[in-house]
């Protein structure tokens, strides 16, 4: 058993703990803002070079979208603020951000503020805070994804009229409040298929979730039950907190999974309703609600990221933080916050003329 246990210790560590790249490279910055020069965005290029020590200090992966030159030349010098609100802490192929349903929110390095989807899920062109995304990404390897804009987001922008994706016919669902055991919720229980998990995996490592990948993958594997799962899945650098002991890996995972497949559209009715629902962590539930109209939030901590990955009997949500349990025997979040960075004002580029 001893055997065992030390095996899959260094399998998962392995994965969430890489030795080669703990952090955001260097180098990957320095060669994405050499394709983005070649490519005509210079001043995004000498931006990228200024904060890379902001970049590799803070995140272990990152979407940048990229004003074109003109765009500074006509806002004059932006502000450290406006900058990181230019970065996502999450690396987003084009294919995350096409799925992404209308009103969702993706979480930037400029402390409490999101970008907002403001195009409808699966169409050809994305735009975020009604700004398109043009075409695929300039750069995109490893860990670091680049991709230009017709003009800088405006942090300010109140984003109205973005109503959340249409409920499917409502299942009988309990009172609102009562947690409740969804074994046979949405369809009777049945097998996830190993090929699940294992489809499952890259997704979620590509797009910053390799913690509950791993976890994932060690666990899923020798579940009693064989039942559909929804995963909701914390950032990688949020989990990474909250990881102690061998002991408590189980514990951390089942209480983000619930043993019913729930895609977006289940989500928002039982926001809708206030209900709870029973994790596989004994005694713990997770209360779903809407705050400031559309953002859909589990005991308090947004979904960030519906539907990273999705199968017949497999769904993984991801989640800006990860639901801990608190003293009382309650599942709570550390605060409903966005990745917590400094919060400068000044100007970066003083002495950079476009």
């Amino acid at each position: 058993m001893a055997s065992r246990l030390l095996l899959a210790s260094l399998v998962f560590f392995s994965f969430v703990f890489p030795i080669s790249s703990p952090i955001l490279p260097p180098e990957t910055l320095m060669d994405a803002a050499e394709i983005l020069s070649d490519s005509g965005f210079v001043a995004m290029s000498l931006t990228l070079e200024l904060i890379s020590q902001t970049l590799t200090s803070s995140a272990s992966s990152a979407t940048v979208f990229a004003p074109p030159d003109e765009a500074f030349r006509e806002s004059g010098q932006p502000s450290l603020s406006l900058l990181l609100y230019h970065i996502s802490p999450i690396k987003l192929s084009v294919e995350n951000l096409q799925s992404l349903p209308l009103g969702a929110k993706i979480p930037t390095l400029f402390q409490n503020h999101s970008l907002v989807v403001t195009s409808p899920a699966y169409g050809v062109r994305v735009s975020l805070n009604q700004v398109w995304i043009n075409g695929s990404a300039i750069y995109d390897f490893g860990p670091l994804s680049v991709f230009a804009i017709d003009r800088f987001f405006d942090p300010d922008l109140e984003v109205g009229g973005v109503p959340p994706p249409p409920p499917p016919p409502p299942p009988l669902y309990p009172s609102p409040g009562d947690a409740y055991d969804l074994v046979d919720c949405l369809g009777h229980s049945s097998s996830y298929g190993a090929d699940s998990v294992a489809r499952a995996l890259d997704p979620l490592r590509s797009s910053g979730y390799s913690v509950i990948a791993s976890l994932l993958d060690l666990q899923l594997p020798v579940m009693r039950d064989r039942m559909k799962m929804t995963v909701f899945a914390p950032v990688d650098e949020d989990m990474k907190r909250h990881l102690g002991n061998l002991s408590e890996w189980s514990s951390n995972f089942h209480a983000h999974v619930v043993p019913c497949k729930l895609i977006w559209t289940d989500l928002v009715s039982l926001a809708k309703g206030g209900v709870s629902l029973r994790t596989l962590l004994d005694g713990f539930s997770i209360r779903f609600t809407v705050i400031s109209g559309n953002v859909l939030v589990l005991n308090g901590v947004p979904i960030i990221f519906p539907e990273i990955f999705t199968s017949d009997s497999l769904v993984v949500h991801g989640l800006q933080l990860a639901l801990t349990a608190a003293e009382d025997g309650k599942l709570a979040s550390d605060s409903f916050s966005e990745v917590s960075h400094n919060n400068h004002d000044e100007s970066l580029l003083d002495y950079v003329e476009f």
